[in-house]
């Protein structure tokens, strides 16, 4: 058990978590002239990937922080593994084949997020 990964795991998905809320305005105004349906959606979109990314930060850190050994923080762990494998795994066939730098990153910072939780937990 490394609390110091599970820390670092769950700042690095946290940060990354506000930075899409940050983000949001920006990217909704970067596809120009669309309809408000659209934008309303792209909107939610990047509101709940921030918001899911924030969770995740923060489920990792209270596990840790109250019982990093306890069988539920396993559990609580290895969904967040879970869930941040597949949204790299989305993030490659999506926003990986986007020129803008920000959006290659989410494979990246995703997957280093997983192992640090799985080394963090487990090693």
């Amino acid at each position: 058990m490394n609390p110091i990964l599970l820390y670092i795991a769950s700042a690095i998905t946290g940060i990354w978590g506000v930075a899409h809320l940050f983000a949001t305005k920006g990217v909704v105004a970067g596809f120009g002239n669309i309809s408000t349906d659209n934008r309303r959606i792209i909107t939610m979109e990047w509101i709940v990937e921030g918001i899911a990314l924030l969770s995740i930060g923060a489920f990792v850190a209270t596990a840790t922080v109250i019982q990093p050994e306890a069988p539920t923080s396993s559990g609580i762990y290895a969904v967040a593994i879970i869930t941040l494998v597949v949204l790299a795994i989305v993030s490659l066939f999506t926003g990986f084949r986007i020129a803008f730098l920000p959006f290659r990153l989410c494979p990246f910072i995703f997957s280093l997020s997983a192992v640090l939780i799985g080394a963090g937990a487990w090693l």
